[in-house]
């Protein structure tokens, strides 16, 4: 297994989600990564078409709404943070890693709201 920086992985997530960038934010992604997200029921998202589908939508939305890093920790595999969408809407994800340093495995869930709010991941 090669060393690589899981946090500067993650923030180059951050980075290309803030952007809008969805070239940038498939690259991270392994061939074979999966996304769960259980924001509007557990849903699952396999290889680089189905994240495409996922992510393409939803960037537009982040962008233009607002990204912000909240926190971020390493965790025990990985690491965890949470991130704001028009600087309320609060989603956590959190990210396992592929041997040569791609994400391999992303589960997006809603973090703690305002009653108001809603999940838009």
């Amino acid at each position: 297994m090669r060393d690589f920086d899981q946090m500067g992985l993650a923030v180059d997530w951050v980075d290309a989600c803030r952007k809008g960038d969805l070239a940038t934010l498939l690259d991270l992604y392994a061939d074979d990564a999966e996304l769960k997200c259980t924001c509007n029921g557990p849903r699952l998202y396999r290889g680089r078409s189905e994240l495409e589908a996922y992510w393409g939508p939803r960037l537009s939305a982040f962008s233009s709404a607002g990204f912000g890093l909240e926190e971020i920790h390493p965790a025990q595999n990985g690491v965890d943070l949470e991130f704001s969408v028009a600087g309320s809407l609060r989603i956590r994800a959190s990210f396992r890693f592929s041997a040569d340093g791609k994400i391999h495995g992303t589960l997006c869930e809603p973090a703690q709201q305002a009653s108001h709010d809603g999940c838009v991941c």
